[in-house]
């Protein structure tokens, strides 16, 4: 005879690797379209040039102090325009065949506040839906109204919109889960 055996703890490990593994594929097929702003933390590296190879926090103002080049403007750029800027920047009077890598380190964050287990700030990634990030922050409290998500878009945030679980979200909204008061 066999006995149902589940065992609670293995099967909440089992749907965070598998949000995980989904966010990890999505992340793979939209960070192209990403545009990179203040709060990302990049990575640009120079092939064979070890002292024009750094990390960078983007900053308010949306610019990097770049050796050779100074102020350069990244704010919504995405990674292969930000390279493109750079490899031209270098090219010719500072490097011959300038080899330019940009990597995302850390996105920055969305954030979730009200009626969920854990709230505060996760770190954005392409493709995350409402759902996903109300999984992240540990899921509804028993107050939650589920039906009544309200988010404040990081282009206007004095505005605020309701939206469902499926809603893509965007790097810098912030998501608040209402709560029921039956």
């Amino acid at each position: 005879m066999l006995r149902n055996s589940a065992n609670p703890f293995g099967l909440w490990i089992t749907t965070l690797l598998a949000l995980s593994l989904s966010l990890s594929a999505q992340g793979v097929n939209s960070a192209d379209a990403y545009q990179l702003g203040a709060g990302d933390h990049i990575l640009i590296q120079v092939f064979d040039e070890p002292d024009l190879s750094m990390s960078f926090r983007l900053s308010e103002s949306g610019t990097v102090n770049y050796p050779l080049l100074g102020e350069v403007e990244v704010e919504g750029l995405t990674v292969r325009e930000l390279e493109a800027r750079i490899t031209s920047g270098l090219l010719g009077d500072y490097l011959v065949n300038p080899d330019v890598t940009v990597a995302i380190e850390e996105y920055r964050p969305i954030y979730i506040d009200g009626e969920v287990r854990q709230p505060g700030g996760f770190p954005y990634q392409p493709g995350l839906t409402v759902q996903k990030v109300v999984a992240l922050a540990g899921g509804f409290t028993e107050r939650a109204l589920r039906d009544r998500i309200a988010l404040q878009p990081a282009k206007d945030p004095a505005s605020e919109q309701s939206v469902g679980l499926d809603y893509t979200i965007r790097p810098g909204d912030v998501i608040t889960v209402k709560r029921s008061f039956f």
